[in-house]
């Protein structure tokens, strides 16, 4: 599966849908994103369930800023509408396997009950 490209436009929509998204906040000059970018799309390929989009930091600097992003690439990953990851930092094949693995048996509702009593 390709990646897609996320915007303030469409954004919301993509991460707040069912299942699991992972967005990659990332510029062109950066060269980790640059190294980031065959894992992150070889990973696209392996998982077709999940939603693999992209943010050019440059393009869309109001969508960095909204979440915070002060060093790229940043990854983060979405499940059922709720940031359950974010982190910066380019991630290894096996790194990004582990984390996508965490994400799929993460029990939802402890999740959001945790949220609710404050606790992260």
């Amino acid at each position: 599966m390709a990646t897609i490209d996320l915007t303030a436009g469409n954004f919301d929509d993509v991460v707040n849908s069912p299942g699991i998204v992972l967005v990659d906040f990332w510029a062109g000059w950066c060269g980790p994103c640059r190294m980031f970018a065959p894992v992150f799309a070889q990973a696209s390929e392996r998982h077709p369930d999940i939603t693999f989009a992209k943010v050019d930091t440059e393009a869309q600097s109001a969508l960095a800023q909204a979440y915070r992003v002060m060093s790229i690439p940043t990854l983060m990953a979405v499940r059922d509408g709720v940031v359950v990851y974010a982190q910066p930092g380019a991630l290894s094949s096996p790194m990004l396997e582990q984390l996508i693995e965490k994400v799929r048996a993460l029990d939802m509702d402890q999740v959001r009950a945790s949220l609710a009593a404050g606790v992260s």
